[in-house]
C-alpha cells in the first residue's frame, strides 16, 4: 500500500525524515505552462515554520523550498515536480542517549513492532516535521480553493475552555484563542507548563464557508469521511466531529434534523454535509489535538529488550502544538476540497480541456494499477494459506462464479459484460501463472 501518497485528482508522494537530510514531495500529472506559486508556498511554509511563538519548539528552520525538477523559467514543464526542504537545524545527537528506549506517546513502539526497525531521531516520518510536505502541496492547489474561506478558532486548551469566542480576536494571536478575557490567564498557564517541562492539547473548531453544493460522493467517498481521514492522518489529531457531533446522542430526531423551507435550511446541525455530500451550508467541525508527547519529565517505558526503564526525552518541543498545526489542518482541508471539486467538475460536465480530461484518465489508470498490486498481495497470501493447509490451488467453480459476479456488477454501470469477461480471464490467467508482474 502506497501509504505516503495522497489524493486522486491531485496527488503527491511525500518523503523524508525529521532529522534526515531533507523533507520533500513529488507531484506528478501537473499541466505544463502553469505559473509556479513560489510566493504562496513560501507564505504557507512560514506560517507552519518551527521556532515561531513563545510556546513553540526552539528548533529553528528556514524552510525554504528547493525546486529540483519540473519547473523552468517559473513555469511548470509537465514533468514530475520534486521539491526539497532541507533540515538545516536537525540535532540527531539529542536522541542518541535514548535510542534504545521507546518514547511514551510516540510511534516508536508501533513502528518497531511492525517494521522491526525505526528512525529514533525524532521519530523519522512519524514526526510532525513530515507535515511540511502537505503545506507545500497546498500551495500548488490553493488557486482552486481560494474562494473557500476556512476559519479556525481554538475552543479548548488544557483546563481552559472559551465560552464566548470572537473570530476577529482569534486572528490576533498565534494560539487562535477567541476569548479575549481569558487570554492573559491562558498565557500564564502555558508558561507554567513550559517551566516544568510539560505540554497540553486542545480542541479546534473549524468553519468552512463558500462551499459549493454537491461535493463528495455516496458510501465510500463521502466528503466528511475523506475530511476525517485527511485530518486524522495528522499525527496530533485524535478525534473529529461534524455539526452537533457527539451531542446527537442526547437529541431527539425532531431536535437533530435540519428542517428545510423555501429559503433554505432552518438550522445546520449536520454541519453542512448530508449523505456525504455538501449541502451548501457552512461545514462545521471540531478536532481534538493531543498534547505534544515529547515532554521534559521522567516517564516509565521499556527498552528494545522489553526491560523496564525510565526515560527523560529532553530536546526541543512544542508546549502546545496548536499554532503550528493550524496551517497543516488548513492544507489538508484544501487538498480534500480541491480533489472533490475536480471530481465534481467532471460530473457537472463542466467544459474541460483535453489536458484536464487526460489527467483524470491518468489518475483512474493509476488506481487500476494500484488495485492490481493490492490484488497480487492478497493472492500471494491465499496461495500461502492453501499450501500450508493442503488446499487445492485451483477452484474452477469459484473462478466461474467470480466472472459471473463481475459481469453482473458491470451491468449496473452499463459496461459491456463481454469486455469484463475478457478482462477477468486475462487477469485470472496471469495470476494463476504468477506472471502478472513479471512482464516488462
Amino acid at each position: 500500500m502506497n501509504a505516503n501518497s495522497f489524493g486522486k485528482y491531485f496527488g503527491f508522494t511525500a518523503f523524508g525524515e525529521s532529522h534526515g537530510f531533507a523533507m520533500g514531495l513529488v507531484i506528478e500529472d501537473i499541466k505544463p505552462g502553469i505559473d509556479f506559486p513560489f510566493d504562496k508556498i513560501n507564505d504557507l511554509l512560514q506560517k507552519r515554520r518551527p521556532g515561531k511563538g513563545e510556546f513553540s519548539t526552539t528548533r529553528e528552520e528556514k524552510d525554504k523550498p528547493i525546486i529540483v525538477s519540473g519547473v523552468f523559467n517559473g513555469k511548470t514543464t509537465g514533468m514530475p515536480i520534486c521539491i526539497l526542504i532541507k533540515n538545516e537545524n536537525a540535532k540527531p545527537a539529542d536522541y542518541e542517549k535514548i535510542k534504545n528506549l521507546f518514547r511514551p506517546g510516540h510511534a516508536d513502539y508501533s513502528f518497531f513492532k511492525k517494521f522491526k526497525i525505526y528512525d529514533y531521531r525524532g521519530g523519522g516520518r512519524a514526526s510532525g516535521r513530515e507535515t511540511i510536505s502537505r503545506v507545500v502541496a497546498n500551495g500548488m492547489i490553493y488557486e482552486m480553493t481560494k474562494d473557500i474561506e476556512i476559519n479556525l478558532v481554538t475552543k479548548t486548551i488544557g483546563e481552559f475552555r472559551a465560552m464566548e469566542t470572537s473570530t476577529d480576536f482569534a486572528k490576533t494571536n498565534d494560539l487562535k484563542w477567541g476569548e479575549k478575557d481569558s487570554f492573559v490567564s491562558l498565557q500564564k498557564y502555558l508558561q507554567k507548563l513550559k517551566e516544568i517541562g510539560n505540554s497540553v492539547g486542545g480542541i479546534l473548531e473549524i468553519k468552512i464557508s463558500n462551499i459549493p453544493f454537491g461535493l463528495g460522493d455516496p458510501v465510500f467517498e463521502k466528503l466528511d469521511a475523506n475530511i476525517g481521514k485527511a485530518l486524522l492522518s495528522i499525527g496530533s489529531v485524535k478525534g473529529i466531529e461534524f455539526g452537533k457531533g457527539f451531542q446527537f446522542a442526547t437529541l431527539t430526531g425532531k431536535e437533530a434534523n435540519d428542517e428545510i423551507s423555501s429559503t433554505g435550511f432552518l438550522s445546520n446541525n449536520a454541519g453542512g454535509i448530508l449523505g456525504g455530500i455538501s449541502t451548501g451550508e457552512n461545514i462545521i467541525l471540531r478536532i481534538v489535538i493531543k498534547p505534544t508527547p515529547s515532554i521534559n519529565l521522567t516517564q516509565n517505558t521499556i527498552n528494545h529488550c522489553n526491560e523496564d526503564a525510565k526515560i527523560e526525552i529532553g530536546g526541543r518541543h512544542d508546549i502546545c502544538i496548536i499554532p503550528r498545526i493550524i496551517p497543516v489542518v488548513d492544507s489538508m482541508l484544501r487538498l480534500v476540497l480541491a480533489d472533490a471539486i475536480a471530481h465534481q467538475n467532471l460530473i457537472n460536465s463542466k467544459e474541460l480541456s483535453l489536458s484536464d480530461l487526460r489527467e483524470s484518465i491518468d489518475k483512474i489508470d493509476e488506481d487500476i494499477i494500484l488495485s492490481l498490486f493490492r490484488r497480487r498481495k492478497v493472492v500471494e497470501k491465499i496461495r500461502e494459506l492453501k499450501e500450508k493447509n493442503s488446499i487445492k490451488n485451483y477452484d474452477s467453480y469459484r473462478e466461474n462464479q467470480m466472472i459471473k459476479d463481475r459481469k453482473s456488477f458491470a451491468k449496473e454501470f452499463n459496461i459491456s459484460t463481454e469486455l469484463i469477461e475478457e478482462m477477468w480471464e486475462v487477469i485470472l490467467k496471469y495470476f494463476k501463472k504468477n506472471e502478472f508482474f513479471l512482464k516488462d
